[in-house]
């Protein structure tokens, strides 16, 4: 038999407020991270170069996607701070013993909103209200270990255990 896991499937997913109190039918549109760069060229280098700033972070966003106006839409599009929790439970494959096992992914953000787009109207059709937010801290557990904790105000940048701005917070105390 092989060896490792495989992600199979998302089964199903619950968002939620800091209440703790879910959010209605919707669907996220996780933040992309990217790291930012900087081009390099001078002497001692043939051409230009990018590098990547070790632990800076361009802009992060995500979106809310709901099928229909929700009181927790109206609610999340106040121009204030909010802590959003995605539970989800990934179904995935054991290739040493042939067993189907779930995996709980977690993600929690703290998110303003930037756009408010409250949908449309149509018989018979999804009214598509949806909401893009600004990120300013987005933290990952998959089973309760914690994989990715991206904090730009804390200068915290710590991915797989490492954390990537320590000596940068070190340097500058």
């Amino acid at each position: 038999m092989g060896r490792g896991k495989i992600n199979e499937t998302v089964i199903g997913y619950k968002i939620y407020n800091e209440a703790n109190e879910l959010l209605g039918t919707a669907e996220v549109e996780l933040p992309n991270v990217t790291f930012m760069t900087e081009e390099i060229s001078g002497a001692g280098i043939n051409g230009k170069l990018e590098s990547v700033i070790m632990g800076y972070i361009e802009t992060m966003s995500t979106t809310i996607n709901w099928r229909t106006m929700e009181p927790n839409a109206v609610e999340l599009s106040a121009p204030e701070f909010h802590q959003i929790i995605i539970k989800s439970a990934v179904q995935k494959t054991d290739l040493s013993n042939l067993k189907t096992t779930i995996s709980q992914h977690k993600y929690i953000l703290a998110v303003k909103p930037k756009t408010f787009n409250t949908g449309k109207i149509t018989s018979g059709a999804t009214s598509d209200v949806n909401i893009e937010f600004s990120v300013s801290y987005y933290k990952v557990y998959i089973d309760g270990i914690k994989q990715i904790e991206i904090d730009p105000i804390n200068y915290i940048c710590e991915i797989n255990g490492r954390d990537y701005l320590k000596e940068v917070r070190e340097a500058l105390d």
